[in-house]
């Protein structure tokens, strides 16, 4: 089997493309993931429970366009939003944590 010397693994194309950890391009690619992240997680949860984002957030008190913008990371949610999103929307329960 013959390997392609230009295939690059993902942590060498983003180190390529953004620089090591802790360098300013690196940091905002890695914050603006972590927003991703969070809008993806709370679509999935919400798929997974068979809802609309409208039945979302009529249960947590909010509006459908409000929940898109979450999910498509337009909008930073608050903690306390998070929450009733979580927990009044989806029934969960959320957990943070703090690593350092």
């Amino acid at each position: 089997m013959k390997t392609n010397k230009n295939l690059k693994s993902l942590d060498q194309f983003v180190e390529q493309h953004y620089g090591k950890v802790g360098t300013p391009k690196r940091d905002n690619l890695e914050e603006g993931y972590e927003a991703f992240k969070l809008g993806f997680l709370i679509q999935q949860a919400r798929i997974e429970k068979g809802m609309t984002q409208e039945e979302l957030a009529r249960r947590c008190g909010t509006n459908k366009g409000y929940i898109s913008k979450i999910e498509n990371d337009v909008k930073e949610v608050r903690i306390s939003t998070l929450q009733r999103i979580v927990e009044l929307g989806l029934g969960g329960r959320l957990e943070l944590s703090i690593k350092i």
